[in-house]
Formats: structure tokens, C-alpha cells, sequence
């Protein structure tokens, strides 16, 4: 077990029954249902406990969901079974060196990464390489993060300023994509108890070319 993974695990695990960011989609995700095709098809990253997968499904996509912690996949799967949704759950590190594996490669219209900041860095530049070899011609990477003035709310993610995303940081990570939305915001999370009050966050839709 890595390190993640058994940090990841003892969070999900002390949650209990509950769901520790909650069991509907994440804000943004969902104000951008009209982009999305029904009968395309997505792919979730780090995907927790299924919030966000299993409301992809039930948009009418065809979704593959990855996770690190089997807690989290097993309370997802439960997720998705009450609420009678189909996703395809995958164990899997994301940070992997063999990751995504070949199948995934060019397969996807949407690749999603929903407070995927856990990641240094120099695992930073492998997960978003990583999530753009997964992402089809044509196809789109959503991400929703926090920037670094989260630090003075302390209402959820890392407490570490390199892990946050700023708007300088994705342009250059997406510049040679198309950038269709990348907006800085402030609102109120209401995520579960780990995402919960006033939030510095910001959100991007980039477009593969080709």
C-alpha cells in the first residue's frame, strides 16, 4: 500500500457511513451539464467515493471512474448501486508510471479532475500528462481546484501553496490546448464536512486540438 493510498483509506474509513465530500456533484461539474453528450463517454480521476462519476452516469455518459482507495471505490460502488447508475470502477494510482494503460490512451471526451490537488508539483506535471494522453482529439480536461488564497479560509483541500492551482499555472500547463473556460471564483462549499464554507476556487475547460 502507498503512502496516498493508506492516508486516502484512513479518511474514508473514519467517515464511516457517511460520505466524506458528500454524495451530490461538484458545483462546477454540474453547471457545465449542457456541454455534455449524452452517450459520450468520461473518465473521473482520484475519483473518491463516486459523487462525481455517478452523476455522469446518470447524464446518460458512458463513465470509468479511478480511484487509489478501496474504501472509497467500495462506498462508490454502493453509490452507484442505490442510485441504480452504471460506472466502471477502476483501483488504480493515477500517479502510476505505467498509468493510464493503453486502452485509456486517446479514449476519452472527458477527462475529470475534481480536487485532484493532492499531487506535488513534479506529480502535478505527471497527472495532468497523464490525463491529456487519456483525452481524445476533440475531447475536453475539466478541472476544479482551489488557489493559494484558500490558505486563509482553511474550508477544505492542501495546506501546502505549491499544490494549489493559479490561473498562470494552468495556462502554461493547457497552453497548447484550447482554453474554453478558466475562471477564478469565490463561493460556498457545501461538499460533505471536508469542502465546507467560503472557498477560493477555480475551475478550467481546455479542449484537445487536432
Amino acid at each position: 500500500m502507498t503512502h496516498q493510498e493508506s492516508i486516502w483509506s484512513q479518511r474514508y474509513r473514519e467517515a464511516g457511513d457517511d460520505y466524506l465530500f458528500g454524495v451530490e456533484p461538484n458545483r462546477f461539474l454540474a453547471h457545465r451539464a449542457a456541454l455534455l453528450e449524452r452517450g459520450s463517454n468520461a473518465l473521473c480521476v482520484a475519483d473518491g467515493e463516486g459523487r462525481n462519476s455517478v452523476w455522469l452516469a446518470e447524464q446518460g455518459l458512458a463513465v470509468t471512474a479511478v480511484e487509489i482507495s478501496a474504501v472509497a471505490v467500495e462506498k462508490a460502488r454502493r453509490l452507484a448501486a442505490g442510485r441504480r447508475a452504471e460506472v466502471r470502477f477502476e483501483l488504480a494510482d493515477m500517479l502510476a508510471p505505467a498509468w493510464p494503460p493503453a486502452e485509456f490512451q486517446d479514449a476519452f471526451d472527458w477527462v475529470i479532475g475534481i480536487f485532484i490537488q493532492f499531487a506535488t508539483p513534479d506529480e502535478r506535471q505527471r497527472q495532468f500528462a497523464a490525463m491529456k494522453r487519456a483525452t481524445r482529439t476533440g475531447g475536453r480536461v475539466v478541472l476544479q481546484g482551489y488557489t493559494p488564497q484558500q490558505l486563509e479560509y482553511r474550508t477544505g483541500g492542501p495546506s501546502a501553496v505549491e499544490n494549489l492551482y493559479t490561473a498562470a499555472l494552468l495556462r502554461a500547463a493547457f497552453g497548447d490546448w484550447e482554453i474554453e473556460e478558466l475562471v477564478e471564483y469565490e463561493d460556498e462549499l457545501a461538499e460533505g464536512a471536508a469542502h465546507r464554507g467560503r472557498s477560493a476556487l477555480i475551475g478550467l475547460v481546455a479542449r484537445k486540438p487536432g
